[in-house]
């Protein structure tokens, strides 16, 4: 075949070519390359700490024990990351592991601010002599500090940290209106209650009926306090009597 014959072959099947389609192809292939290429731009730039950095933390709620630094110290790591890269799951994570932190609730705000509101734990009582129930009957771990010194002591197998509470509750305000107050209750791993009250009285209550057998102590207490010894324990566990237990004279306390 002579060059003009393959000349006019060419021009023939470019001829037949429909320019139209391959414009409108190449056209979208330029625009998604564009769209591509916008969003890896995109993507670099929010999460690059240094053009769009996290320039404050608002923290509001009500803290009597979690400090600004300890606060800082928790968010140290995520501040590195950008405003939009910091997941705010991570942020209240972070919060809510300091150990007077009951719940935090984080939300953006435009242009580079993160909004804190933390809601501390409320510390009941004493729990087991290493850590503390709070008003739902939570356990958590946190250092003391001197408000917390007269909190009661309650203890108990894992897991009945509720039943305890409210036990105690129960307890508690039954020996108030009746002049006493309740400070140590334990439940033993057979399921029986041992109390303390203030006045250093210790109650044998048993597993069963504890509220019938405190009252059935407040009734006869009058009389026992009636002798020229003072109380030291009182053993309930019976269904009609019960035992005393008589301390040193000398070491008479008041019991109300």
């Amino acid at each position: 075949m002579s060059w003009s014959d393959k000349g006019r072959q060419l021009k023939q099947n470019l001829a037949r070519v429909n320019w139209y389609f391959c414009t409108g192809v190449l056209f979208l292939l330029c625009v998604l390359g564009t769209v591509v290429w916008g969003g890896i731009q995109l993507h670099n730039l929010l999460n690059d700490a240094d053009a769009l950095p996290i320039e404050a933390v608002a923290v509001k709620g009500e803290r009597l024990y979690t400090t600004d630094d300890e606060i800082k110290n928790a968010l140290q790591s995520l501040m590195q990351n950008s405003f939009f890269s910091a997941d705010v799951l991570d942020v209240q994570k972070a919060l809510e592991a300091l150990p007077w932190v009951y719940h935090a609730s984080v939300r953006r705000e435009w242009p580079a601010k993160f909004k804190v509101t933390l809601q501390e734990q409320q510390a009941v009582a004493h729990w087991n002599n290493t850590a503390w129930l709070n008003v739902n009957g939570e356990v958590f771990e946190a250092l003391a500090h001197a408000e917390h010194t007269s909190l009661p002591l309650l203890s108990g197998p894992e897991g009945t940290e509720q039943e305890v509470l409210t036990s105690f509750q129960q307890l508690n305000d039954l020996l108030t209106i009746n002049g006493f107050t309740l400070v140590n209750l334990r439940l033993s791993p057979r399921h029986a209650w041992h109390a303390v009250l203030a006045n250093g009285i210790e109650i044998e209550l048993g597993r069963e009926d504890k509220m019938s057998r405190i009252q059935r102590f407040i009734n006869v207490y009058p009389t026992l306090k009636q002798s020229d010894k003072p109380v030291a324990t009182v053993d309930l566990r019976y269904d009609t009597g019960f035992a005393v237990g008589w301390g040193d004279s000398k070491q008479r306390v008041d019991n109300k």
